[in-house]
């Protein structure tokens, strides 16, 4: 299967959470994911760190592993017009919406844990994404 992927996810590859074996799961299908994948993780991994919930080495050792996935990367400048369009259509912000302009783009599945962008992509007003949104705790049912 091929999926868009976001940082939600990605992140409990490096930060262990309940929903991350689910997670795992994901890293045996082809991977899809805007460059901003690398900023996001990195800063998610550096919360999580500054805040005690992950070991002093988790954040570098984070960023080779991920460095070092086969991902099928897009820049955000090949993304930026799509992305804009949907963070103003939806009033969500611009973020996320790389990582579902990209999906649109595919025509493939995102998987995200991020529980606002889903209810937001579930309303009457987008029902056009709500195909493209799938949720991890989802993934593989």
């Amino acid at each position: 299967m091929r999926c868009v992927v976001d940082a939600s996810v990605a992140a409990k590859w490096f930060a262990p959470e309940d929903d991350s074996p689910v997670a795992f799961g994901i890293l045996d299908h082809e991977l899809l994911a805007p460059d901003l994948l690398y900023a996001e993780v990195a800063n998610i991994l550096w919360k999580k760190w500054r805040r005690g919930e992950v070991a002093d080495d988790v954040p570098e050792i984070g960023a080779r592993l991920l460095g070092n996935l086969t991902l099928q990367v897009t820049p955000c400048a090949a993304l930026i017009a799509d992305a804009i369009a949907l963070a103003t259509r939806l009033g969500h912000p611009a973020y996320d919406c790389f990582y579902l302009a990209l999906a649109r783009r595919h025509s493939t599945p995102m998987v995200t844990a991020d529980q606002r962008l889903i209810a937001r992509c579930q309303q009457a007003d987008a029902s056009d994404l709500a195909g493209l949104i799938q949720p991890l705790a989802a993934f593989g049912h």
